[in-house]
């Protein structure tokens, strides 16, 4: 019987084996799987149909095995299979439909894109990778009628690639011209054509590696089904295409593309992370545990000594809260945003970089190397064609991760202003050369910076601390956290032991840490199963919270100490501490661990050292209310100066000596005279001499 089959599978044509499958194939249920596609497609009217591998390994292996060695053969018999199949199903849809085509999905092998090589040359293989760019539609003809200028005849000549090509003479007999022949568009066959460029994914980027591309031709119902940002799965025929050099001569060395079959973007990074049903189990486990929150937080950077409220802030933002989508469209963003602000030496870099490798989906940047380009997304001209592309930048490829941005204050300032959008909105809006385009990027943000002063001064504001980023930024974050490296016997013995066991080669591991691929797995679980809801406790809790905090700012004379912005962190970072236990609910003590962790945060960089009460402003506006009342109280002595002086220009060491009289300090009275300056509420007429604007 083997034998025999062997036979009839030497004699049988590959368009009469695909025949076979899609008519014989049966699933574990035994149900008629292809028939029943062929039946859908003519119900919904498409012109391609899906086959999985496994399914064609295990009806015909032998098939299997040619079609990945000869593709160019073998895939146009399938396409010509579809319609034979068809004919049975459905001969009224087989009569009408043109042009087939069969699409296969998760090959046995996915080709990494750095091992691409001249072996996978005419292949049929399987690469992952994101799209970082991609090009505007087009449409290549597929078979051409051509119309001679001299006698009228008309020919048809079937194209192939993206050079045209024309007949050679003139069908005729009796013209037989040589030539330029006419194309008639509205008589001749297009397809949908889109090129897109592959780069590899971020965490699978060996380190001190650029990332490689490949770029893949779409055509036909392929087109437009993804955009830059999208993780995809693509099937295609590795192909070459010769190089020239820049005056047109050929060179021997050709550049590779695909061709590609198949496309499906990967659904929330599916296919980055595999959890087994066993691991599930554990999970669930896992959730359970009474000593769970201390497990995760202990097994974010272990070898990074202490740190534990920051520790525990980023195990919150590694799963984040609830996005919501109201009834009129708005939507609220889940994703926590964080800032470290430290002295140097206070491991904010490793920080970042080991987050980078333990979230799901992760991307590593520095301020010093990006660009408002890199950071969101920009369009370009390509240097081949001069057709605009539009390529994705570090936020959009970490859409629904987290992105690490180190060394924030270092960016340019008109690059940092890019990510507004991104931090609020969760969007990258683009409208350059034509192209008007808008990219998820719903990825949190996990920033640090450096002290202006070299070291983080406390008496001073956050936004002094930290000049070089605007307050427009340094509100959009939930949490920000100082790291401060202060002398202190008890923390240093216990640091010192700790660094010292590191470079001793001793692992740094308690019982109670979760293995790190595990983690991974755990956080990529919970991201996508965990769902929770505000209790009717927690909302009261949170609710009680919160009104006693802006009960303190009550009266004429006192700071905000709290707006919605910290209202709506609260309540993601609560869902985030309820999901990482899977609980369906959130409970009171989830808020209660959150707000201490808000007061926490606001007691360190919220807090007005003038007063000691707590004054959001040093936030929201870069300096707390006292100093805004102190400013405004200057401003109107200057008023009152010119006034007296008929509206004049007044001589400015006049004006120092009257604010010392009415007790404001020298160095305050500079710095404000020379902001007025900058920011033009004030000019100098003449040297020493300054008048309101």
């Amino acid at each position: 019987m083997i034998i025999m089959t062997e036979i009839l599978a030497e004699v049988m044509d590959y368009r009469e084996r695909f025949v076979n499958l899609l008519k014989s194939f049966q699933d574990k249920k035994g149900a008629f799987k292809y028939r029943e596609a062929l039946a859908e497609m003519a119900t919904q009217g498409k012109v391609s149909l899906v086959i999985d591998f496994d399914d064609l390994i295990s009806f015909d292996p032998d098939l299997a095995s040619d079609l990945k060695d000869k593709p160019m053969e073998i895939v146009p018999k399938a396409d010509a299979a579809i319609l034979d199949a068809m004919r049975v199903e459905n001969m009224q849809y087989a009569a009408k439909v043109k042009g087939t085509k069969v699409r296969f999905r998760n090959l046995d092998e996915v080709v990494p894109l750095r091992s691409l090589k001249s072996r996978h040359m005419g292949r049929l293989l399987m690469v992952e990778g994101i799209i970082t760019r991609s090009s505007s539609i087009k449409q290549l003809l597929r078979t051409g009628v051509f119309q001679c200028p001299r006698c009228g005849e008309k020919m048809v000549v079937e194209q192939g690639g993206t050079a045209l090509i024309m007949p050679p003479r003139c069908a005729n007999e009796d013209c037989q011209r040589t030539g330029f022949f006419k194309l008639i568009p509205e008589e001749s066959t297009f397809s949908d054509w889109q090129m897109i460029s592959l780069q590899e994914k971020p965490e699978e980027l060996p380190p001190g590696q650029l990332p490689r591309s490949v770029e893949a031709i779409l055509q036909g119902d392929l087109v437009d089904i993804s955009r830059p940002g999208d993780r995809i799965s693509l099937v295609g025929t590795l192909q070459a295409k010769q190089e020239f050099t820049s005056k047109g001569f050929r060179l021997a060395t050709f550049s590779t593309g695909i061709e590609a079959n198949n496309l499906e973007v990967s659904e929330k990074g599916a296919t980055e992370v595999l959890v087994t049903p066993e691991d599930e189990k554990i999970i669930k486990k896992l959730a359970k545990d009474p000593a769970l929150y201390e497990k995760i937080f202990g097994s974010i950077a272990p070898s990074i000594y202490g740190y534990e409220e920051i520790k525990e802030a980023i195990a919150y933002q590694l799963v984040g809260g609830v996005p919501k989508t109201m009834p009129d469209g708005i939507r609220i963003r889940g994703d926590i945003n964080i800032l470290l602000v430290g002295d140097p030496g206070t491991a904010k870099s490793q920080m970042l970089q080991y987050i980078a490798r333990i979230a799901p989906r992760g991307v590593y940047t520095s301020g010093k190397g990006s660009t408002a380009a890199g950071l969101t997304a920009t369009v370009i001209r390509d240097k081949n064609t001069n057709e605009f592309f539009l390529e994705a930048g570090a936020l959009v490829l970490a859409d629904k991760g987290i992105a690490c941005i180190d060394e924030i204050d270092k960016m340019r300032p008109e690059d940092r202003s890019a990510i507004h959008e991104a931090m609020e909105q969760q969007t990258i809006s683009i409208a350059k050369a034509g192209i008007v385009v808008q990219l998820n990027a719903r990825s949190s943000i996990l920033a640090a910076a450096n002290p202006a002063f070299g070291r983080y001064v406390p008496q001073r504001t956050i936004a002094e601390n930290i000049q070089e980023l605007p307050v427009t930024i340094l509100s959009r974050f939930d949490l920000i956290f100082t790291l401060l490296d202060r002398p202190e016997e008890g923390r240093d013995r216990s640091m010192t032991e700790h660094i010292l066991k590191l470079h001793q080669g001793i692992r740094i591991e308690k019982e109670s840490m979760i293995e790190r691929e595990f983690f991974k797995k755990y956080l990529f679980y919970i991201r996508k199963n965990a769902n929770p809801r505000l209790s009717e406790g927690s909302i009261k809790k949170i609710e009680e919270f919160f009104l006693a905090m802006r009960a303190q700012g009550e009266g004429a004379d006192s700071p905000v100490p709290i707006t919605m912005r910290q209202l709506e962190a609260i309540i993601r970072l609560s869902e985030a501490r309820a999901k990482l236990a899977l609980s369906k609910e959130v409970t009171e003590e989830d808020v209660a661990h959150v707000t201490r962790l808000i007061t926490h945060f606001l007691t360190q960089v919220g807090t007005d050292h003038a007063t000691g009460k707590l004054d959001i402003d040093t936030l929201m506006v870069g300096r707390p209310k006292s100093t805004s009342d102190k400013m405004a109280g200057l401003f109107d002595l200057l008023m009152t100066i010119q006034k007296d002086n008929e509206g004049g220009p007044i001589k400015k060491e006049v004006f120092l000596e009257r604010a010392e009289l009415e007790h404001y300090g020298r160095e305050f009275v500079e710095k404000n005279l020379q902001q007025w300056l900058n920011d033009g509420v004030i000019y100098e007429p003449k040297a020493g001499f300054i008048k309101k604007t």
